[in-house]
């Protein structure tokens, strides 16, 4: 059976094999194969693949040293994985519970399972879970060399964001003040801290201001990551013209705080707006709402329109890459 793998000349595969096992997105269920002159990496997640690489679908050989879900199960279940936790969107309780039975059973690093109960909601953004295995929900997730700790139960976190992470992270200069306006446990300013910026994350939820504060301190950067609870809108006048780089993560709501990401802007300053629009004008919305918010104080040029994935029928989640010039 086909599985998606990164193709790449075998002179470039420890290389790539090291930088997808860093992102988390090796398919341990799968053999690394040589075939007419490629190597074929297998992969957990191909639209978290970075672009630099191509995708294709190729008859790998299952790893026969190891048990997979689908050997238990006789089909092939659908979850995500989170660190320890692996994350299932079953309606049907039975085969939920079926699918977290053969996780546990399996091969995989498995700690826990969990089944979606309910929408993201509520001002921090988190979900209600039932978890159907194991009796942990806090994990720690790797991502392109960094590690954050979090809880499912108590902060939002989406790992098929890593890549769009990435794409912004690696903007980052040493010499940049990086400010990230829902910052969540930090998968943003983390990573570009770790690039030499100085970055500053705020968020309404303690729970998350509390891991970004624990993974600064993990991955050796907590004295250039600093932590702030609360509305943005309302906690950082002391960070006025001061940010070269802004990241605005709230689809839905997100240029409703726009007049404070000018407030906070340096007189040359990127900001990384993100959305949710229908896909007839999936950048219009963004684009007007950013030049009404410069007003005159600044010249609007856009960098990048980027879709970043699907969303809902007819909708996207988007991204706009826009330079604000006093």
């Amino acid at each position: 059976m086909s599985v998606p793998c990164v193709r790449v000349p075998p002179e470039e595969g420890e290389a790539t094999r090291q930088a997808l096992a860093e992102a988390d997105l090796l398919d341990a269920g799968h053999d690394i194969t040589v075939a007419d002159g490629w190597l074929y990496v297998p992969v957990s997640d191909p639209d978290a693949v970075p672009d630099e690489y191509e995708v294709v679908a190729f008859d790998a050989p299952v790893r026969e040293d190891q048990t997979m879900p689908a050997d238990l199960l006789g089909f092939e279940p659908s979850y995500e994985r989170l660190g320890g936790v692996y994350i299932l969107d079953e309606d049907d309780s039975e085969r939920a519970g079926e699918i977290a039975d053969a996780l546990m059973a399996c091969d995989l690093p498995v700690e826990t399972v969990v089944n979606r109960a309910s929408k993201v909601k509520g001002e921090y953004r988190i979900r209600e879970w039932d978890v159907l295995a194991g009796d942990g929900t806090e994990t720690v997730h790797r991502e392109y060399g960094v590690e954050f700790l979090l809880d499912v139960r108590e902060v939002y976190f989406s790992p098929r964001l890593a890549t769009e992470r990435h794409r912004v992270v690696e903007q980052a200069a040493a010499d940049e003040r990086v400010f990230d306006m829902f910052a969540g446990v930090g998968p943003f300013v983390v990573p570009a801290a770790k690039r030499g910026a100085d970055c500053v994350g705020c968020d309404l939820n303690p729970a998350a201001v509390a891991y970004l504060r624990e993974n600064a301190a993990r991955n050796g950067v907590a004295d250039r990551v600093t932590a702030i609870e609360g509305d943005v809108r309302e906690t950082t006048d002391a960070y006025a013209d001061w940010a070269d780089r802004l990241v605005m993560n709230l689809p839905h709501s997100a240029d409703e705080f726009l007049d404070t990401a000018v407030e906070l802007a340096s007189d040359d300053c990127v900001v990384h707006l993100y959305d949710i629009a229908h896909e007839d004008d999936p950048f219009g919305p963004s684009e007007r709402a950013v030049r009404a918010a410069a007003g005159e104080a600044y010249d609007v040029e856009v960098l990048v329109r980027r879709d970043v994935r699907s969303y809902a029928p007819h909708e996207r989640n988007v991204c706009l890459d826009a330079r604000l010039s006093r």
